[in-house]
């Protein structure tokens, strides 16, 4: 695949001569209308085998190759020119792709109410090909050690058809807030947790899931060395059924960090009883708080960089948002919250309000600013194919398990041809 950030002046046909394809090759795998305007710094995937390089000033073979992880003989050999050609500035050179790297792959999917809705079903549909594991959040622990189960409807079938295995996520969600008074009285108690844990493997079994998946959150800094010997008691019954064991770490940089989000989630301890773990590299931007960058590259480093110092890679799962936030500004600590917003809308947003899509790459994140109807100003982060590619060559270099996302529900299409375009992901059902 290409990635091509649209400039001024450009347009579709333009972009399909440049290329040597079809208009609505290009529109099919962007899902957009060929009767749309295209966005100035709008970043498009351009569904061609390999990629193009245009030569800038200073280019040699072996830097163009170092950029794509050649060599300088495998561009000169694919290009047909000598190995010592002095290169001019706009010359195009072909990249081979790369080699594919392999990867599990999750999706979380968070049903409201009692039942599937057809978009969300549609959204699982589209994304299970693509999946080692689908993950309805959530199922909920009881007080009296019971589960409260989502509305599943067709997600099951939708999963088998495309040998996506299914991931039980069990929280310790009340309402809609993690409660450390839940998590305190499961923790805290032996009977209960051995009712709530023979619930959780027949459910399991019962539902045909291949993988038990703990996210339990906002628990007691107390709690720390309870949640623990939890986990070590949980996975002996979980693995003589057969079943793996995973678990949702908050995004940590080192073992002391403090608060009720973190101190709870022991990154050594978990890499040494669960199977994997999902690190839930996102919200840096979120809906409460000032608008930047939901998941900047750095910051995502830097946990994954702590994470490898206490678990192995091949049982880290990095985490990442299929979605961004527009912020009506100005901006207010316990104000207005932010509003979700896929990345397909974003690019609708900037073409109705003629905004220009910027790019930070120190953040590695697209975001614009506009103003609307109402004499409101706006800004919007969100992601577009260059910021999840970024995130795929860190997985790719740290040389991760995989990848999770939250959440299905928001349309993202480039991400899937990108994830396909970069990984052989791991199906575990035949």
């Amino acid at each position: 695949m290409q990635i091509h950030v649209v400039q001024a002046g450009q347009s579709l046909y333009g972009l399909s001569q440049a290329y040597g394809i079809p208009v609505t090759d290009i529109t099919s795998a962007n899902e957009i209308s060929p009767n749309d305007t295209l966005v100035i710094g709008q970043a498009l995937v351009i569904p061609i085998v390999g990629q193009y390089y245009w030569v800038q000033p200073g280019d040699t073979l072996t830097t163009v190759a170092r950029k794509f992880g050649s060599t300088a003989g495998a561009l000169a050999s694919v290009n047909r020119i000598g190995i010592n050609s002095v290169l001019h500035v706009g010359q195009r050179l072909y990249i081979p792709p790369a080699p594919k790297w392999r990867a599990v792959v999750n999706a979380y999917i968070d049903p409201r109410g009692t039942t599937v809705s057809p978009a969300l079903t549609e959204s699982a549909r589209e994304a299970a090909p693509h999946l080692t594991y689908l993950a309805p959040s959530s199922f909920r622990i009881q007080r009296d050690g019971t589960i409260a189960l989502p509305p599943l409807d067709d997600l099951g079938a939708i999963a088998q058809q495309n040998r996506t295995a299914m991931m039980m996520t069990v929280t310790n969600l009340e309402g809609d807030q993690f409660s450390a008074e839940l998590g305190q009285l499961v923790m805290n108690d032996t009977a209960l947790q051995d009712k709530l844990i023979a619930n959780i493997v027949e459910t399991a079994k019962r539902l045909n899931y291949r993988d038990v998946h703990f996210d339990l959150e906002h628990l007691r800094p107390e709690d720390k060395e309870a949640y623990n010997r939890f986990l070590r008691k949980a996975v002996v019954p979980i693995h003589e059924a057969g079943l793996t064991m995973s678990t949702a770490l908050a995004p940590k940089t080192s073992a002391a960090q403090q608060g009720a989000w973190y101190t709870a989630h022991d990154y050594k301890a978990h890499g040494q009883i669960a199977d994997f773990s999902i690190i839930m590299t996102y919200e840096w931007g979120y809906s409460g708080g000032p608008p930047m960058a939901v998941s900047p590259i750095g910051p995502v480093r830097k946990v994954l960089e702590y994470a490898l110092t206490e678990m192995p890679a091949d049982k880290i799962v990095m985490g990442q948002n299929l979605y961004g936030y527009d912020w009506t500004l100005p901006y207010v600590p316990g104000g207005a919250y932010a509003r979700a917003i896929s990345p397909q809308a974003a690019i609708g947003l900037a073409r109705q309000y003629n905004a220009q899509i910027l790019y930070d790459y120190t953040a590695q994140a697209p975001h614009f600013s506009y103003w609307d109807n109402s004499g409101k100003e706006h800004k919007v982060w969100f992601e577009d194919a260059r910021s999840i590619q970024a995130k795929f060559n860190l997985l790719k270099e740290l040389r991760l398990r995989g990848i999770s996302y939250w959440k299905l529900g928001l349309s993202f299409p480039q991400n899937w041809l990108l994830l396909e375009e970069n990984f052989n992901v791991v199906k575990l059902l035949p």
